[in-house]
């Protein structure tokens, strides 16, 4: 008998003075992705692959509680349980990925972003991705999980955000910016973007084409086959090797020295092999090649900056051997990737 297949959990934080829409919209974006992933688009009682849930604020709480579930079953009104000591080998029942959607007006007030950041930082411990939309961008600054990288908010929150949050970098040009782990997308409009990515990664590209269609609207300029995606699996539940992923993904692969690695997991090296290839289906020097392909691909896409550049940018002192690692990982050289995906979203300047 097949293995059913794994339900990703799409959570949005629905904050006072979220904006509705965003909220709303993703929900029904991913819903239906979900049913079209299915083959039975409306029919009832098709088991979802992917299902979305609102989480919140409740008095009394110490965390978000969930509100809303798409999938029939799911408790709501009721916190997760607080992870284990040794959550290393145990993973628990968190969300996949996490959304904050935009806000509408000013930035949440810094104490109520501080309680969802907590929430937030201890999922990403566990392996939950992370996504924000415009002003989301401010509460998953508190975390701190955002220092040394680069992100993107809306152009007019540029310079408050940075003055806020120094240690962070914004590329206020680009809609998108994916770090695998850590998703930030910068209009307050760019939730249908980051849906249909979410939707590419967990359901695929075909269905992502198929969801577009169905709303109308464009595909993201980030256009990739599933066989070149690369996403990293961050659910696993061994804590030590998450921990040197989300170390290699905020550098976008700086790091190719085993023992740094294995130094930064705690285990001695032949352990660590082994256990980051079980966790995470990868080598070491494969998972770091790629996620170099991977910032790449979005430099590629976002800039114009030559081929050469972009190679020194993630990490290759060598331009001929990205040139042929590149191509390799996507079957495409990185000047016909760049004329074949480029969209109208490049920044002109």
């Amino acid at each position: 008998m097949d293995k059913p297949a794994q339900v990703a959990e799409i959570a949005i934080l629905s904050y006072d003075g979220a904006q509705a829409a965003a909220v709303l919209g993703l929900t029904d974006l991913l819903a239906a992705a979900a049913r079209i992933a299915a083959g039975k688009p409306g029919e009832i009682g098709t088991p979802p692959r992917l299902r979305v849930s609102h989480w919140t604020r409740l008095a009394g709480q110490d965390a978000p509680t969930r509100i809303f579930s798409s999938a029939p079953g799911v408790a709501t009104n009721s916190t997760p349980a607080s992870p284990p000591d040794n959550s290393a080998d145990s993973p628990t029942d968190i969300p996949t990925v996490i959304v904050i959607p935009p806000g509408l007006g000013d930035p949440l007030p810094q104490a109520e972003a501080r309680f969802y950041a907590a929430w937030l930082r201890a999922g990403h411990e566990r392996g939950a991705g992370l996504c924000s939309i415009c002003k989301g961008a401010y509460v998953l600054a508190e975390t701190g999980l955002l220092a040394g990288r680069t992100v993107t908010i809306h152009w007019t929150d540029e310079a408050h955000f940075t003055a806020r949050f120094p240690d962070i970098r914004v590329d206020a040009d680009r809609p998108i910016i994916d770090d695998g782990d850590i998703v930030t997308a910068g209009g307050v409009m760019a939730w249908i973007d980051l849906g249909l990515i979410l939707i590419e990664r967990f359901l695929g590209a075909a269905v992502m084409q198929d969801t577009a269609r169905a709303f109308l609207v464009d595909p993201p300029g980030r256009e990739q086959s599933d066989d070149s995606a690369f996403s990293p699996r961050l659910n696993h539940g061994d804590a030590a090797i998450l921990r040197v992923q989300h170390w290699l993904g905020a550098s976008h692969g700086r790091e190719t020295r085993l023992d740094a690695m294995a130094d930064r997991a705690g285990l001695d090296p032949r352990t660590f092999i082994r256990r980051f290839k079980a966790a995470t289906g990868h080598t070491t020097g494969d998972y770091v090649q790629r996620l170099r392909v991977e910032a790449a691909r979005d430099l590629l896409l976002s800039s114009r900056d030559p081929v050469d550049a972009i190679a020194w940018q993630v990490h290759y002192s060598d331009p001929g051997a990205f040139r042929k690692i590149f191509t390799r990982v996507t079957g495409l050289t990185p000047t016909a990737y760049r004329q074949r995906f480029r969209t109208r979203t490049t920044p002109s300047g």
